[in-house]
């Protein structure tokens, strides 16, 4: 079951996307409540507010373990502040994927693409030793 939490989700549509096209349960987080309350109307106009919650809250105030994809819309210095956190409270093999913002020399991604001229990260999180 994939579960996505979607760190500065904005208007919502990276988590209403995945809802709609991949079966997923989401959880979009931003600090705008002007667009938090922008994706609730598009979860509530495209059905979808079974598969989606939206909360105006602090991401580093979020409970991470439920998640399987994290995805990010952040800054390379929030992206690595938050890292300790994802590794900690994520589960080994859980995916997280950075719309543009890597984590600089400190964390390489695994793979990178370019989706519309605009990279894409990704990372798993490495087994506990």
């Amino acid at each position: 079951r994939r579960v996505l939490f979607r760190s500065g989700c904005g208007d919502g549509r990276i988590v209403l996307a995945a809802a709609s096209r991949f079966g997923a349960r989401g959880l979009g987080v931003d600090l705008d409540g002007d667009l938090i309350a922008r994706a609730q109307a598009q979860a509530q106009w495209q059905g979808l507010t079974d598969r989606t919650r939206f909360s105006a809250q602090d991401l580093f105030e979020l409970d991470l373990r439920p998640a399987t994809v994290l995805m990010l819309y952040l800054s390379v210095e929030i992206n690595l502040k938050l890292r300790p956190r994802m590794l900690a409270e994520l589960r080994p093999g859980s995916r997280i994927v950075s719309n543009r913002f890597d984590m600089a020399d400190v964390w390489r991604p695994e793979r990178t693409i370019e989706v519309v001229g605009t990279p894409v990260h990704l990372w798993r999180v490495p087994p506990r030793a």
